[in-house]
């Protein structure tokens, strides 16, 4: 029996999901704990500065999928191979010059992390450094293969090879940090799991997808062409580093490692949130590409748009609403109450978010138009912005200053501006997509007032309390959704697998 990819590798996704979600809370607190808060502080500081040479790959997974699904679509093969061998080339070309970059970070860490760190801070932050950019010099060449599986549609593989990484973490992690390696033995083991999954990933490609290389007759044509359309993405990767990594910078700079550590646990939860998010529109990267390349019908995409959308808010406002009303109990039972002020930047950050979250499949339709320049110059203004604001608010309201600015540029930017490109220009009806939105309103009327009478009147630090109300809540939640703002395609998405299940039953 043909197992539908699309729909198998949305439902993956999801697990995917969930289980991370689990593992996190029973691993987090563990690992907070055996690593400190100043040295937790530390690793966030650092990975943000590596993060910043991830911008190397300059947005060429983009265009591998775009150019292989224009090539999938006439079954040129000899196309393909080459641009194979093309990419291949220059992932690892990329992964040289990380490394060199690398290199010179780490022996200059005390001009870039100013006078806040000790000796010891920066003598380990060097080590830090160089393993992390090992570990990212080997992922670029490993961009060629996981894009070749996507773009075959390959979602099984890929999410339960996801599931195992995400299963296998702790228990490879730990052992480091129960002998007292720290946060150096903890990057050691996550690099040595990364390459383990690499490694899979090129021989699933090998094997089961039957990959070809053609290493002859460098198209440079194809690659000025290619660099022209990445260019822009490009530009996207250097803003996204800059909105979600400047922060940490500019408080390790002006308050040390422990606010760092403050805005880092926030920050990793915000990045959980955008995870729901990002899982399903993930899946339907290989479909925009294709509907595009075929019909370019702009009626289709805004439906496909909207459609996936409502499902993003259906999860994104239980998941906002429920860390609204019970983020505070929640972080300072898990994280300590040494992350107590996690939760204000928590908040900042993830109301504002939560706009392109719902519309994140809109990025990958204008890249499949060829027409994200305007998004690029937008945010990289933005971005530019977002630093001079953060950094006087940096010195005067700590990680929550720095929240704010990134809050106002992604208001501005994807609130106002973002949303008047999509229906102008890329040809969406956003109007549409924001009445189906708005429809959800009624329903989250009964859960909001729930929310608020019990901050009122139930003491949520009390954990049996705590866990019998946010049941309760998200029984609420649930209900009042199906009732009042689920339409039928959405309902039937519970209803068909629950049918299938209950009918196999019976027939057994």
């Amino acid at each position: 029996m043909k197992i539908n990819q699309l729909k198998a590798g949305a439902i993956l996704s999801y697990l995917n999901m969930v289980l991370g979600f689990l593992v996190s809370i029973a691993y987090t607190p563990i690992m907070l704990r055996l690593l400190g808060q100043s040295e937790y502080g530390l690793y966030n500081l650092v990975a943000s500065v590596v993060a910043y040479l991830g911008v190397l790959n300059f947005g060429f997974g983009s265009a591998y999928m775009r150019y292989y699904s224009k090539y999938k679509v006439i079954e040129d093969k000899e196309k393909i191979a080459k641009l194979n061998g093309m990419f291949l080339i220059i992932f690892s070309v990329i992964g040289l010059i990380a490394v060199i970059a690398g290199i010179i970070l780490a022996f200059n860490s005390g001009f870039i992390f100013g006078d806040k760190l000790n000796s010891t801070e920066l003598y380990k932050s060097k080590i830090l450094m160089l393993i992390l950019v090992v570990n990212l010099a080997i992922s670029f060449p490993d961009i060629v293969f996981t894009s070749h599986i996507s773009a075959n549609e390959k979602f099984i593989f890929q999410k339960i090879l996801q599931m195992v990484k995400i299963m296998a973490q702790p228990f490879v992690v730990l052992p480091f940090l129960l002998m007292g390696y720290g946060s150096v033995g903890m990057v050691v083991a996550t690099t040595f799991l990364n390459i383990t999954i690499e490694v899979l990933n090129v021989r699933y490609c090998f094997k089961k997808l039957q990959m070809e290389f053609n290493f002859h007759n460098f198209d440079f044509k194809l690659m000025k062409e290619m660099t022209i359309f990445s260019s822009y993405i490009f530009v996207n990767l250097v803003i996204d580093q800059i909105n979600w990594n400047v922060d940490k910078f500019i408080l390790g700079r002006f308050h040390g490692t422990v606010s760092v550590a403050v805005y880092g646990l926030a920050a990793q939860l915000n990045s959980y949130y955008m995870s729901i998010s990002t899982t399903i529109s993930s899946v339907f990267i290989p479909r925009i590409h294709r509907l595009v390349a075929i019909s370019n019908d702009n009626n289709g995409l805004t439906e496909l748009f909207t459609r996936i959308g409502r499902i993003q808010f259906i999860m994104l406002s239980l998941i906002s609403t429920g860390l609204i009303f019970f983020g505070r109990p929640f972080i300072n039972m898990w994280a300590g109450e040494n992350y107590n002020n996690s939760y204000p930047i928590l908040i900042v950050l993830l109301i504002p978010v939560t706009i392109p979250l719902i519309q994140n499949l809109g990025i990958e339709i204008q890249r499949a138009k060829n027409m994200h320049k305007f998004r690029s110059w937008l945010y990289f203004f933005i971005a530019v912005a977002n630093v001079i604001i953060s950094i006087p608010l940096a010195k005067k309201y700590g990680g929550l200053g720095t929240a704010a600015g990134t809050s106002i540029s992604l208001i501005i930017g994807n609130g106002l501006i973002m949303n008047w490109y999509y229906h102008s220009r890329i040809g969406l009806n956003v109007l549409f997509f924001w009445k189906e939105i708005l429809k959800f309103l009624p329903s989250l009327i009964i859960p909001v007032i729930m929310g608020i009478i019990i901050n009122l009147r139930v003491d949520l630090y009390n954990i049996r309390l705590f866990l019998i109300y946010s049941l309760i809540y998200g029984s609420v939640f649930c209900l009042s959704m199906w009732f009042l703002g689920m339409n039928t395609y959405e309902k039937d998405l519970f209803r068909i697998p629950l049918k299938r299940i209950l009918s196999k039953n019976n027939i057994r």
